[in-house]
């Protein structure tokens, strides 16, 4: 059996009486200041073209379900409370039961016919009305197996030309109202997708089986126009790759006039900006760029054998292009200015910082980089064990990164991605260790310098069978203020002239030479320590460990990755 529902007692599901819950709600640790003044950023509210939204965070309990056996934990759903007169709720909410109250879902409001004089509105011709209610709702999934406590969950069906946005729960099986939910036309939606699971049943019994997803847009970047709406997707059958019978909104307001201005900017930035703590044993500190250039680093040429000294500026390297392997930095000839240029600088360190929209704008994401002239030898973890590679995995320039995703509805801190290596992961804010106010802590990694929300022992490798690469964190003497020390070097969403994009962004080669490592040996060292219950051939150990492992490669800068325009990758 799947499991039971359970009516939560304070909704009556043919009045729906807005009861709000009384479920503890996530907030951050300190008050949200006053922002400076500006357009239209933390107004409470959005224009999105034809229509404004508003992010609506109180809610009233519906029913939850919960599995009879299994792992699996229960959700609750919502329905969205204190809707302001003529804004529209277009679905419904779903969160697991474990964890503080924290979502939000977007209602909205038709302007099709009172424009703001100014909005610059693309892609849009139709007479239609922006928003319209269903014309019925088709039944997804029910559970009466109980007597005590039944839930329903209706898909909106749309009339032509527009989409639902999300799904609709009751208690109750008739119908729901057609006043419950509005649907949007169809040339002001994106296409969008299952994001993370949030319940998920298996069964031998197809009947029985029954998944829940968040939803987010199929394209995402500071360019892509997708808006989440903050509904969840549901299904008895479908892979979470299949297209969706729900959509997300589009901004079509090309001005982006809920997104921070220069003074806002700043003012985020001194609010949320993040403590960096380097592990205490660190060998290998950061430092500015320009300090690594001006302290010895080198710029090298296909074809030639000496290195060409680089201004602070970087005005010298070449810009532009794509990474064609035929320019690369590397640390001086000589062994003592090398070793001064691989220990960096922590004092001249400062944040480089990117602003960009996300999710069609109704995000702001402050991704801040950090610069560490090299990243040291890795240290192998096999159960109890721990060896200390001698060269394996040290590579010359290092750049690594977080993102801070703020709710341009208020300037709320939303989330934090932390870049670990070749990929990364998304916390809510609920999940982070704060510093001081509403500042987070990010902890970076020994030698390797990757991001990490917690102190601790991080395995990168096979963390089921306890082998892998350390990455340990710890709080310590050295750390990086990034409220203070931080330089913006781009936000392009701001226009031309309002900043200068320095020349060392505009290089787009490796910040480290290329070496390839024989790594077989140290790897059959290794292997004749560990026990003899996890003892592998050097093939399984080489399929488990991580690729860099295996040679040294300089990274390229910030602005050749993927995630400069389009979104993080997990």
């Amino acid at each position: 059996m799947l499991g039971w529902w359970e009516c939560c007692g304070s909704c009556d599901d043919s009045l729906y009486e807005d009861f709000p819950v009384e479920k503890t709600r996530f907030s951050l640790p300190s008050p949200l200041p006053q922002w400076p003044q500006g357009q239209g950023f933390a107004t409470g509210k959005i224009c999105l073209g034809e229509i404004e939204v508003i992010k609506i965070t109180k809610f009233s309990e519906i029913c939850s379900c919960d599995p009879l056996r299994g792992k699996e934990k229960g959700v609750t759903f919502y329905r969205p409370v204190e809707i302001p007169d003529g804004y529209f709720c277009l679905g419904h909410y779903c969160q697991q039961n474990d964890v503080q109250l924290r979502g939000y879902v977007l209602v909205a409001k038709d302007i099709s016919t009172t424009k703001h004089q100014g909005d610059q509105i693309q892609g849009s011709t139709s007479d239609s009305p922006a928003l319209v209610k269903p014309l019925n709702y088709s039944l997804i999934w029910s559970d009466d197996s109980r007597n005590n406590g039944q839930g329903y969950i209706w898909l909106p069906n749309a009339p032509a030309g527009y989409k639902p946005m999300g799904f609709v729960v009751t208690i109750e099986s008739d119908e729901p109202d057609l006043e419950e939910v509005r649907c949007v036309r169809v040339d002001l939606t994106e296409s969008c997708e299952a994001g993370d699971v949030i319940f998920d049943i298996n069964s031998l019994l197809s009947k029985d089986e029954f998944q829940i997803w968040n939803t987010r847009p199929s394209e995402r970047g500071m360019f892509c126009k997708g808006v989440p709406v903050g509904t969840f997707f549901c299904s008895r059958n479908q892979s979470s790759k299949d297209e969706l019978n729900i959509a997300c909104l589009k901004n079509l307001d090309s001005s982006l006039h809920a997104m921070p201005n220069l003074d806002q900017v700043h003012a985020l930035i001194k609010h949320y900006g993040p403590t960096v703590f380097f592990h205490p044993d660190e060998d290998y500190l950061p430092s500015s760029v320009s300090w690594f250039f001006e302290n010895g680093a080198l710029l090298y040429i296909e074809g030639r054998d000496k290195g060409l000294d680089i201004d602070s500026k970087g005005s010298n390297l070449p810009g532009g292009g794509w990474n064609d392997g035929k320019f690369w930095l590397d640390l001086p000839d000589d062994d003592k200015n090398s070793d001064n240029l691989k220990c960096g600088n922590i004092e001249s360190a400062e944040l480089y910082v990117h602003i960009k929209p996300a999710s069609g704008g109704t995000f702001t994401d402050i991704a801040m980089w950090i610069f560490c002239p090299f990243n040291g030898p890795a240290t192998l973890k096999a159960g109890i064990l721990n060896y200390s590679f001698k060269r394996i995995g040290q590579h010359v320039g290092d750049w690594e990164h977080f993102t801070l995703r703020l709710s341009n509805f208020t300037g709320e801190l939303w989330s934090a991605y932390f870049s670990e290596h070749s990929g990364g992961e998304w916390l809510d804010a609920s999940e982070l260790e704060f510093i001081e106010g509403n500042k987070p802590i990010v902890y970076s990694s020994k030698s390797g310098h990757a991001s990490f929300p917690h102190p601790g022992c991080y395995i990168q490798g096979s963390t089921k069978l306890g082998i892998g690469v350390r990455n340990d964190c710890a709080k310590s003497k050295y750390f990086l203020d990034s409220s203070t020390k931080y330089q913006i070097i781009a936000a392009e969403y701001l226009g031309d002239g309002i900043f200068t994009e320095p020349h060392w962004l505009q290089y787009m080669r490796e910040w480290g030479p290329t070496i390839v490592y024989n790594s077989l040996s140290e790897l059959e060292k290794i292997i004749r320590h560990l026990p003899i219950f996890i003892r592998f051939s050097v093939e399984n150990i080489i399929e488990i460990f991580p690729t860099e492992l295996y040679g040294e490669e300089g990274p390229t800068g910030p602005k050749e990755k993927d995630n400069w325009v389009g979104d993080e990758r997990c």
